[in-house]
């Protein structure tokens, strides 16, 4: 009987640890498929707020808040917006202050925890920039999908698409530039979003299958009467357009690509999504195997779409070495192998989809000189 029972102690042992790793996995993926907005991503650490004063507010010292350019400051109940680093206001050898350009809802309070984040707006277009807008529910595949569509003059349409820890809102950094540019806007929400359908597993696929969404918002603005469409996405949003331009039905419908820190290595994201999340390291292969297990997503289909031979329009990149979560490498591949059709626009101390918010005119005057051969 000793024999017996060893076997069956060993085999309990090791169904009990097969079934730890796969809940270990699971776990692991859960902190990667499911992204909320609400969440800071890798880079976008809790500061604090230590003080404020008319048109300043001090916050912890760290890379993220000494970074140039323009940000929302999010925490529980308040959204702000802050420019630069005010160098010559007296502070603390730990704290750092910046610019306080307005205070969008709620109030900061001393004491109170927020993150950084590029999207600047909160509302509505017409509410947070004063722009006419009609609120639209495009039919999508699991339903209708909400969406703003600001009008313009011009029949080419914009499609704009945020990505990973932002909502319908992050666009809005560039409508106003893009109306005055006579284009219309199609901001979309997309399955998974709040008001639009949760996909039937609950979790995000990094653009794998929520491309199909962008596809019917194409199809709806070719409907309406736009002749062309411009794909306009951050992060995986950037991937679901590179989905669209090469699986669509309609992709012969598309005049260009605008790319902002695009998630084309699908396995570096998922590791530096679940990392964020405080996944031990040794559970990272775990997660990006349940994820793949879990979703059916694989490399080789953003791999096809972001294929540099089959790249059929112009294509504008934003991207930068700072961003830790989408990495640069692949837009520089990319760049590199069509430079007839693709043009990198390097953009530095830019966290991932912050590339306007570091440097909001020089990234605006490239977004000009690209879109204006294709009006």
């Amino acid at each position: 009987m000793r024999p017996a029972t060893a076997t069956a102690a060993a085999v309990t042992t090791l169904i009990g640890a097969g079934a730890a790793t796969v809940a270990a996995g699971r776990y692991a993926s859960d902190a990667a498929l499911r992204p909320r907005p609400d969440r800071p991503l890798p880079g976008d650490p809790r500061l604090t707020v230590h003080a404020t004063a008319a048109g300043q507010v001090t916050l912890t010292r760290h890379l993220a808040s000494l970074r140039p350019g323009t940000y929302g400051l999010t925490g529980p109940g308040v959204h702000a917006v802050v420019g630069p680093v005010l160098d010559d206001v007296p502070h603390s050898a730990d704290t750092v202050v910046r610019r306080l350009e307005s205070v969008r809802r709620g109030t900061l309070d001393v004491g109170s925890r927020v993150r950084l984040t590029p999207q600047l707006h909160t509302g509505t277009p017409a509410t947070a920039l004063g722009l006419d807008h009609e609120d639209l529910d495009i039919l999508g595949e699991l339903g209708n999908l909400p969406a703003w569509f600001v009008p313009a003059n011009r029949s080419t349409w914009v499609i704009a698409v945020h990505g990973l820890g932002t909502t319908r809102e992050h666009p809005l950094n560039v409508v106003r530039f893009l109306n005055s540019l006579q284009l219309p806007v199609l901001d979309l929400a997309y399955r998974g979003d709040e008001g639009a359908p949760r996909p039937s597993d609950g979790l995000g696929h990094l653009g794998d299958s929520e491309w199909r969404d962008l596809d019917a918002a194409m199809r709806h603005a070719l409907h309406r009467g736009a002749d062309r469409v411009i794909l306009y996405g951050w992060s995986v949003g950037a991937s679901m357009a590179l989905h669209a331009a090469a699986n669509s039905g309609v992709r012969d419908r598309i005049s260009g690509l605008v790319l902002d820190s695009p998630v084309l290595d699908w396995e570096a994201t998922l590791r530096a999504l679940a990392a964020a999340r405080r996944t031990p390291a040794p559970l990272l292969p775990l997660a990006v195997r349940a994820a793949q297990g879990r979703t059916g997503v694989h490399g080789d289909r953003i791999a096809e779409a972001a294929d540099a031979d089959g790249l059929r329009v112009p294509a504008l990149l934003f991207h930068g070495p700072d961003d830790h979560l989408a990495p640069w490498q692949g837009s520089r591949e990319l760049a590199a192998r069509r430079p007839d059709l693709v043009t990198l626009h390097t953009v530095a101390n830019a966290p991932h989809a912050a590339m306007w918010n570091a440097a909001p005119d020089r990234y605006e005057e490239a977004l000009r000189r690209f879109l204006t051969p294709l009006l």
